[in-house]
């Protein structure tokens, strides 16, 4: 009987300290509506490294973003300033640009896939400029590369390597710049596919 009692009072006990705890912890929830609550592993989410706007001390001019050193270029940067984005940018390109990847079976494969990706939605997989935003009606006017005539004059059947690439690097007309997306020896990748599209093949 004793023992009973005991163990009795000792699931009260618990049962108490329970309800107690559970008590206290949704009354410290609802107190601040703006805390987050306990914190675990705070140098998880809170960098080592400075924020690109948050003031350093490590620099003269207290700033983290800092301007690249004077005549240095990020990896894989190819200059291209001898060809700007003009009329004559375009036929210079045209004359002196010559794709320096070999035609071969992995660069061709490579190609496809990043016209694919890029390029088929305007201009259509087999390039007559029949991609699905121009089926959908958002654009118009896209060029086949076997049969059409280029806003700059000329067929595109008759277009360069230069030609192609200095479009690819600037855009023309509704098409963007993909200089940002397609790096300089990927885009050689794209003009050598776009020339065999311009073949038929």
């Amino acid at each position: 009987m004793k023992g009973s009692t005991l163990a009795m009072n000792k699931n009260k006990f618990v049962y108490t300290a329970f309800l107690a705890i559970a008590f206290a912890a949704t009354f410290s929830a609802c107190k601040d509506k703006r805390s987050t609550g306990l914190e675990y592993a705070r140098n998880m989410y809170d960098p080592i490294a400075y924020n690109p706007d948050q003031p350093n001390k490590n620099f003269n001019d207290g700033k983290t973003a800092q301007l690249p050193p004077a005549h240095t270029k990020p990896v894989g940067f190819t200059e291209y300033d001898e060809y700007p984005n003009t009329k004559e940018g375009y036929e210079a390109a045209g004359v002196s640009m010559v794709n320096p990847l070999p035609v071969d079976t992995v660069n061709l494969a490579q190609g496809k896939h990043l016209f694919t990706v890029f390029c088929s939605p305007c201009h259509g997989d087999k390039g007559d400029g029949q991609g699905h935003l121009v089926k959908i009606e958002k654009f118009s006017g896209v060029p086949a590369y076997q049969t059409g005539s280029s806003s700059r004059g000329g067929n595109m059947v008759d277009l360069t390597a230069g030609k192609i690439y200095h479009t690819i690097t600037y855009g023309v007309n509704n098409m963007g710049s993909h200089a940002s997306q397609i790096s300089p020896t990927d885009r050689w990748k794209v003009v050598m596919y776009v020339q065999q599209l311009q073949k038929g093949q």
